[in-house]
């Protein structure tokens, strides 16, 4: 099968996504500062969750251009993948109108870890249909930084409910880590041609 539409579908439920997020956003009731305040949790949660969305839009991508043809197993993998970033939304909002409250965050940390899992299983399951030793395969290796970051993701919940800004600490710094598209798809794409 081609991947076209696989593509495109996967596209437009990210852009769909992300308008979601921003309809959340309110305009401020006043006109100093002040008026901020109030607003600060909400627009640091849509921040971190754009930019969540924004990262497995750009990996999502790289990684398709190293896949050369799909199957029934990669469209079912790739719909799990987006069951798991269409509750961003959802969970954004919760841990922003509740102030970062243990509870919200480690759901938003366990929805994170759900997409995490998800993306890796797409991933496998790219590699396991492609032909031996295919570009993606040995682009992403063993793939330490999206293990890493699942493990992450388990310490972040548990430590929701002792602190969870440490869990934010946590949310940001696996952000910071995928934040830069994957190089590794692009080199060996570029290799390859």
């Amino acid at each position: 099968m081609q991947k076209n539409r696989l593509e495109a579908f996967s596209d437009g439920v990210i852009a769909i996504l992300i308008t979601i997020m921003v309809l959340e956003l309110r305009a401020p009731h006043g006109t100093d500062w002040n008026a901020l305040r109030p607003l600060l949790p909400t627009f640091l949660a849509y921040v971190l969750s754009f930019m969540y969305i924004a990262i497995y839009w750009n990996n999502h991508h790289h990684m398709l251009q190293a896949t050369h043809h799909i199957n029934g197993k990669i469209l079912w993998a790739n719909q799990h993948l987006l069951f798991w970033l269409s509750l961003v939304p959802l969970v954004t909002t919760w841990m922003s109108e509740n102030t970062f409250a243990p509870l919200p965050v480690a759901i938003y940390g366990f929805i994170l870890l759900g997409a995490a899992v998800a993306y890796y299983v797409l991933e496998l399951t790219i590699i396991a249909e492609q032909e031996p030793g295919s570009a993606l395969a040995k682009a992403v290796g063993k793939d330490r930084k999206g293990r890493l970051s699942i493990a992450l993701y388990v310490m972040a919940i548990a430590l929701a409910f002792l602190n969870p800004w440490m869990s934010v600490a946590i949310f940001i710094l696996v952000a910071v880590l995928w934040l830069v598209p994957d190089t590794r798809i692009e080199s060996v794409l570029t290799h390859s041609l």
